[in-house]
Parts: C-alpha cells; structure tokens; sequence
C-alpha cells in the first residue's frame, strides 16, 4: 500500500487530468509479478505525460521496486528487463 501512496503523491502534483495518466485506472500493473505485465505498464507510460517527472522523483527516493516513468525499479537501481520467478536454466535450449 505504500508505493500506492507515493504514486498518489507523484500524481496528485501532476496538471494534468486523470483520463491523460495511464496509472490512475490500474494502479496494481505499476507493481506486478509478470514480466508480461510490467512490461505493459512500461509500455503504458510511455506516453504519459508526466513520466519524466515520474521517473526524476523515483530516483531521488531511490523506489525499491515498480515501474516508475517508464522503468523498471528492482531494488533501487534500473533494470532492463523482469526475470521471471524460478531458476534460470543451465544449459540454453537449441532453436
């Protein structure tokens, strides 16, 4: 419930209206487990309009976790890509 509220914060300074920021309508994609998901939310804010100031403030508060102006947060620093849950494999498998 946390990282909703400091989205709320970000998004409550914002000039903007609601309709505009994709965030508002599914708040829980921003924080998601599936790599599928995340991905869409960073597809999402893509075109928002406040996403640079999105991701400037989820940088000073260093987020530990999320999709904040378009990138993915894991443990305070950017990451590229979600891993899925598991164990990667040892060997890669023949295409």
């Amino acid at each position: 419930m946390t990282e909703l509220m400091m989205l709320t914060s970000v998004l409550d300074r914002a000039v903007v209206a609601d309709e505009s920021i994709p965030c508002r309508k599914d708040p829980e994609l921003w924080f998601a487990e599936s790599p599928a998901d995340v991905e869409d939310a960073k597809q999402l804010c893509r075109e928002c309009p406040v996403r640079e100031q999105c991701l400037a403030g989820a940088m000073d508060r260093a987020e530990p976790w999320g999709v904040w102006g378009g990138e993915l947060f894991v443990s305070g620093v950017i990451v590229a890509r979600k891993r899925p849950r598991g164990r990667p494999r040892k060997n890669e498998i023949a295409a």
